[in-house]
């Protein structure tokens, strides 16, 4: 089924780490309905739209319970060329690492419920980032670890699109100083590039 309809953002007088956790749980609960099968859809919006360079080192993730399902994608952009990196979860608070991935790695077990490799150490040019909510200005509600925010400070020139469901999309998320805007982000019904929307 797709999960096209998203959510207006209450705006209220609440702390900001507040909304986000209130936001988080609503975010769950939306995507419970969502099949993580549509995954494969984003290999035609995403490669249609905003294809990683030729020769980029592209990261994606292996999928949690629940979330959208980036391994045909991994294996398409596997078949083009590009070496591909998963991450290595970190204590709370820290930056990600990146191990290569193959369609032949072996997959062990990380923190939070997370799986990588132990292939060689990668640093990435173009990032598959996962989200709980997104709206159309770029703004992304991670999961509250603080994982992404610090990598992507470190990789500033490093392209990045969040991926989700549709239903995870919000008319506008809050945000802080630490969050960075994305620079596109795909759903299994489009590619959204914020600043090119009409």
């Amino acid at each position: 089924m797709n999960c096209t309809n998203h959510v207006t953002s209450s705006h209220s007088n609440i702390p900001v780490a507040d909304w986000k956790n209130e936001a988080r749980l609503a975010a769950r609960v939306r995507r419970e309905r969502c099949n993580p099968a549509l995954g494969a859809r984003l290999v035609e919006h995403l490669l249609g739209g905003l294809p990683p360079a030729p020769g980029a080192v592209v990261a994606g993730v292996w999928p949690l319970p629940g979330e959208m399902d980036l391994r045909p994608l991994l294996r398409e952009l596997h078949q083009r060329g590009h070496r591909l990196a998963l991450p290595v979860t970190p204590p709370r608070g820290q930056a990600l690492s990146f191990r290569e991935w193959t369609p032949e790695s072996v997959m062990v077990p990380g923190r939070f419920g997370t799986m990588h490799t132990e292939g060689a150490a990668l640093v990435p040019d173009y990032l598959l980032v996962p989200l709980l909510a997104f709206d159309r200005a770029g703004n992304r509600l991670g999961y509250g670890a603080g994982h992404y925010d610090r990598t992507l400070a470190l990789l500033p020139e490093a392209v990045a699109v969040g991926f989700g469901f549709a239903c995870q999309e919000m008319t506008a998320l809050r945000v802080e100083a630490t969050d960075r805007v994305l620079d596109a982000i795909v759903t299994e019904l489009e590619l959204i590039r914020p600043g090119l929307e009409s």
